[in-house]
């Protein structure tokens, strides 16, 4: 009865096939893969950029003794 039943999911996996197709299942996944993608290279690209800032910021401090 739960939504643990492989038949319960191989129901609902065929009632989204009909529904959609799998040609736009396959868009839909390509986009959100693209979409993954595109915020990985923005979080990298924005550590990138902080790293640069720190280092910078320590190569022009000068330590006194």
């Amino acid at each position: 009865m739960g939504f643990s039943s492989i038949t319960h999911w191989l129901i609902v996996l065929l009632i989204v096939f009909l529904i959609f197709g799998t040609s736009k299942l396959r868009n839909i996944g390509s986009d959100l893969g693209a979409a993954v993608k595109n915020f990985k290279d923005a979080v990298k690209d924005e550590n990138t950029a902080k790293v640069k800032t720190i280092r910078r910021g320590v190569s022009k401090t000068r330590v006194r003794k």
